[in-house]
């Protein structure tokens, strides 16, 4: 019987093997298509999950509410104005009443450390819904995408270009480097990954045959890519001086030219999103103005070509934290020969 998933919480990547990380991605694409044939996949019938939130979200919230739904659990919303967490009432403290009435929880903010407490003191599962280190459900989301598109997923080349010391980056780093993905990171020197990230990636790289680049050389970074993906170019609640970072940042826009330096003509362009592609959002439109640009980290022609796949793997977050929910809290019989 499988006890490779059961009860596990899923905080960073690394909290799994490769090989139950390529279980996710594939179980994830299973699900994926159940849902396409209107197949009921109740897993968590009668479950009640929490969903903790210090930061906003889109994709992460819709797609957390709907596979709770799917799966047949009752997802619960707590933003940051509705419960006490860190405020009045310590996270240690948080996790001990929600582990006593939610059978699994959610968590969406700052600190690594919040999501590693709750883990601990909760007794449930717990999953990071985002933290400012690490993005493990949009790995297994951005993965399937991947291995959807080409098939398989050991040899691939993913470029990553923009601010390299963000949780993207970090995480696609080193999913990249356990599942045998070649990653490149397009950074300037003082935006590349921290060296113990790097470290981490390395280590798994041994195994796989991945290989890692990293360099301030834009033109370098993408050749040979399949893959282009970026991020936008300050993260939620980081101060720094936009001028400053889009003037550092701005060779690494990808735009018609940097997709065209991969050298490869079926490359896909992939985002996390949100997206400043234009000056269609408050915040595009002031940085566009301020800074006479079209658009910040990619340009509206390669965001809307043929090419991005951006909607396409926003939309596997659903299946994608499906199938971490279900494999971690479903009982699911998982033989131990996949391993």
């Amino acid at each position: 019987m499988n006890t490779h998933f059961n009860g596990q919480s899923f905080l960073k990547e690394i909290d799994f093997t490769p090989a139950e990380l390529t279980y996710l991605i594939d179980f994830g694409l299973h699900l994926k298509m159940l849902k396409a044939q209107h197949l009921p996949h109740p897993y968590l019938q009668g479950k009640n999950i929490a969903l903790l939130f210090e930061k906003t979200s889109t994709r992460t919230r819709s797609a957390f509410t709907v596979a709770a739904n799917d799966l047949g659990a009752h997802p619960e919303f707590l933003g940051k104005n509705d419960i006490q967490l860190g405020k009045k009432e310590s996270v240690s403290d948080t996790a001990k009443v929600l582990g006593s009435m939610f059978d699994g929880i959610e968590f969406r903010g700052f600190a690594q450390a919040t999501v590693e407490t709750l883990a601990k003191d909760s007794g449930v599962p717990v999953w990071n819904g985002l933290t400012d280190k690490w993005h493990p459900t949009q790995m297994i989301a951005d993965f399937m995408t991947l291995k959807a598109h080409f098939g398989h997923l050991q040899g691939l080349t993913l470029t990553y270009v923009g601010d390299g010391r963000n949780n993207m980056a970090n995480s696609l780093l080193v999913t990249s480097a356990m599942l045998g993905v070649n990653i490149h990171i397009g950074a300037p020197t003082g935006l590349q990954p921290a060296a113990d990230v790097v470290a981490l990636a390395q280590t798994y790289a041994q195994q796989s045959g991945s290989d890692i680049l990293i360099t301030a050389d834009p033109q370098v970074a993408v050749a040979g890519a399949d893959a282009l993906y970026t991020d936008v170019w300050v993260s939620m609640g980081e101060q720094v001086d936009y001028g400053e970072r889009i003037k550092q940042l701005l060779p690494f826009q990808i735009n018609a030219d940097l997709v065209a330096a991969t050298g490869q003509p079926e490359t896909i362009v992939m985002h996390c999103l949100p997206a400043f592609h234009d000056h269609q959002t408050v915040t595009g439109a002031a940085l566009g103005q301020k800074y006479q640009l079209d658009a910040i980290e990619i340009t509206d022609e390669v965001f809307n070509s043929p090419q991005a796949v951006v909607f396409e793997e926003a939309g596997n977050r659903l299946p994608a934290i499906k199938a971490i929910m279900a494999a971690t809290l479903g009982d699911l019989f998982i033989p131990d020969s996949l391993f």
